[in-house]
């Protein structure tokens, strides 16, 4: 994809409405976080974006394409990082405020901006509005949520408020698609309206004033803390904003509903209150992996099914060689049993999206706060972290709206202790295998008060690490956190549509691109050299092979290191694969154990092949002790290329990254050894 900034070249020259329809379009949505701008962008465009990063820095950007018009091109539809002000105190918001004011080398202002605003928090939004309706490009702004405001008894004259500002004002539902065609319009006509498009000669923030001749207040905020000067002119400017919109909100809108409380604040009495809200968090989240457990037992082993059915209809159809080994013990069983996982990664991202549409997150960040400023952290950190379960690769991207270098690091540091979806798939081999079947209360499944074990532990962990770091190397106070609660609200499922395919897509491309070439080297280095002799083996030749191979002779080189947490050197070939990606050492063992083979002495799955893997003395390999100590290592350890790459490209050092890898190693290991030598010590072997 073209930069994003590089698109936006100056034109110098009038454009007639003839050669506005001809060209391609460049439209920006702007607005405050929580707005419903992402919403809408999904609406416009559909599934027709991409993501990509803005030249020269790690922030991503959404681009779509939007039909304004049958008889148009698409325009480009850029959906920008959100802001609340021009005055810029975050990475995001600099590279949305430079696009929106057309700075930058190679850079104009777009053919329009969308301005987003919440019509259920006005005062609020239009702040934001005002400061770019003063740049006196072209504007329209999107009042969203509507629906919302008219069912919370506002009524809002769109009129009048389009006429006390100066711009069109188009009310927009956009799960519902309503408003969206008068939108396109709308900014159609204004930008045939408008063919003469110049740079704007602004200064440091500095606008020409609202339509209407009021005088203008935007100005960026104070940069020497220490001038109160400044920082008075400041506020007397941020005073004067709010009470001219303030005024323009009261002559538009009515409230027939003024003093009742909301249904959003009658909620958060309870989801909010300091001894309540933690308790309603856990409920929620022990229901999200009961769900997840139960709901997804079903298509995993449909998927499990075709993969092993395919290995065996390639065998039979294909003459013995080393061909056909590949394809099935390296390619079949490597990318199978990793794909097996996937319905209960969608369930995880699917109860996220919910949460996060709803505006519950949201609450879960206020309830965290208090703990994160007692560990030092600033309470911005809780989105990095929240979207860490994920994957903490945009997790450590998300640090970028941190302002403090030293509470930004720490964040990044600790990150990788939430249990990302990657590591779903470890979690939940070791509970089919050792502790499938039992319940807590009689109600609740075991392995879904084990993930929630190791989702909490996690927390724990990187809290202590956190303080530890805040306290030490990284000692600075955290500044205030403030955070705006969006109403509740239904979530909007095409939304979750949108964020279930990404994610499905994402993780069907790193399946069928790291992962089978991850699986393929692996049944290489398990193939080669051919041949040999080994020690005896309940395996049969097969595993001799393995056992003489160069994998064989890695894993075998790291057992006595690894043997005092319960593992073997098969177990040790899997957790050097994992090293480049988690989730591979599933099909590192599906590979080591020959899964979805035939004969007698083999495993039809994964599951079945833990349970039935000896030792050389005849003792089971994997008891759930070994299981439990394997959940703990790969909770603890940094098992993640791709995070270790990004945390080098976020600090611009190698020393940060190294640091991470080191650490986290050493208390993976130490951890590790305390979960399974203790349990041996108190007869849990």
């Amino acid at each position: 994809m073209s930069a994003i900034l590089d698109t936006l070249v100056i034109e110098q020259s009038a454009l007639p409405a003839e050669a506005n329809r001809a060209r391609e379009l460049t439209i920006v949505v702007a607005g405050n976080p929580n707005a419903g701008k992402t919403s809408l962008f999904n609406s416009l465009t559909g599934l027709r974006q991409k993501v990509a990063n803005y030249p020269g820095v790690t922030v991503e950007s959404k681009m779509g394409q939007w039909t304004l018009s049958p008889e148009l091109p698409p325009a480009r539809l850029i959906d920008l990082p959100g802001l609340y002000s021009l005055a810029a105190t975050s990475l995001d918001e600099e590279i949305a405020r430079d696009v929106l004011l057309g700075r930058g080398p190679k850079s104009r202002s777009a053919d329009a901006i969308i301005v987003v605003v919440d019509a259920t928090n006005l005062v609020r939004n239009l702040y934001l509005a005002t400061q770019l309706i003063e740049t006196k490009q072209p504007i329209v702004i999107a009042l969203t949520m509507f629906d919302l405001a008219e069912r919370g008894k506002l009524k809002i004259d769109v009129e009048k408020l389009s006429d006390a500002l100066g711009v069109p004002v188009v009310p927009v539902v956009a799960k519902q698609r309503r408003g969206l065609g008068d939108l396109a319009n709308r900014v159609l006509n204004l930008i045939e309206t408008l063919p003469m498009r110049f740079p704007l000669p602004l200064g440091e923030g500095q606008g020409e004033g609202l339509r209407g001749g009021r005088p203008s207040t935007l100005s960026p905020l104070p940069t020497g803390e220490g001038d109160r000067a400044d920082w008075k002119d400041h506020q007397t400017k941020l005073i004067k904003r709010y009470a001219l919109i303030e005024r323009i909100v009261s002559d538009a809108v009515e409230s027939t509903d003024e003093g009742k409380p909301g249904i959003s604040e009658r909620i958060d009495r309870v989801v909010t209150h300091k001894i309540l809200g933690p308790v309603v968090l856990i409920v929620v989240m022990l229901l999200v992996f009961q769900a997840i457990f139960s709901w997804a037992s079903l298509p995993m082993s449909l998927i499990d099914n075709v993969f092993s059915a395919l290995g065996d209809a390639v065998r039979a159809h294909l003459p013995a060689g080393i061909f056909t080994d590949l394809l099935t013990d390296g390619i079949i069983a490597g990318v199978g049993g990793v794909l097996a996982f996937l319905p209960q990664i969608l369930l995880l991202f699917l109860f996220i999206s919910i949460l996060e549409d709803s505006g519950y997150m949201a609450r879960a960040a206020f309830l965290m706060d208090r703990l994160m400023r007692a560990v030092g952290l600033h309470g911005k950190a809780f989105v990095p972290l929240l979207s860490s379960f994920a994957c903490a690769v945009p997790g450590i991207m998300a640090t970028r709206t941190i302002e403090n270098p030293k509470d930004r690091i720490a964040t990044i540091m600790i990150a990788p202790f939430m249990s990302c979806s990657a590591r779903l798939p470890v979690y939940t081999l070791m509970i089919a295998a050792f502790f499938s079947g039992r319940k807590v209360l009689g109600v609740i499944s075991l392995g879904a008060v084990i993930i929630l074990a190791m989702y909490i532990l996690g927390i724990a962990v990187a809290i202590v690490v956190a303080w530890i770091l805040k306290h030490t190397i990284l000692n600075a106070p955290p500044p205030p956190f403030v955070m705006e609660l969006p109403p509740y609200r239904v979530p909007d499922f095409g939304n979750v549509g949108h964020a279930l395919f990404s994610r499905c897509s994402i993780f069907l491309k790193r399946a069928g691109t790291v992962i089978l070439a991850i699986s393929i080297l692996l049944w290489a280095l398990m193939a080669f050299p051919r041949g040999g002799s080994a020690p005896s083996s309940p395996d049969g030749g097969k595993a001799v092979q393995i056992e003489n191979s160069f994998a064989g002779r890695a894993g075998r080189l790291i057992e006595p290191a690894i043997k005092p947490l319960g593992f073997d050197w098969k177990i040790g070939i899997g957790l050097i694969s994992s090293f480049a990606a988690r989730e591979t050492i599933i099909s590192t063992l599906s590979i080591v154990y020959n899964v979805g083979e035939s004969p007698e002495n083999k495993s039809s799955s994964l599951v079945d092949a833990l349970r039935n893997a000896k030792r050389t003395d005849g003792s089971p390999l994997w008891t759930p002790l070994v299981g439990l100590s394997l959940m703990i290592f790969f909770l603890l350890a940094c098992q993640c290329m791709s995070t270790v790459a990004i945390v080098r490209r976020e600090t611009n050092s190698w020393r940060w990254p190294i640091f991470m890898v080191s650490y986290m190693l050493v208390l993976a290991y130490v951890a590790s050894f305390i979960t399974y030598q203790g349990g041996h010590l108190l007869g849990f072997s």
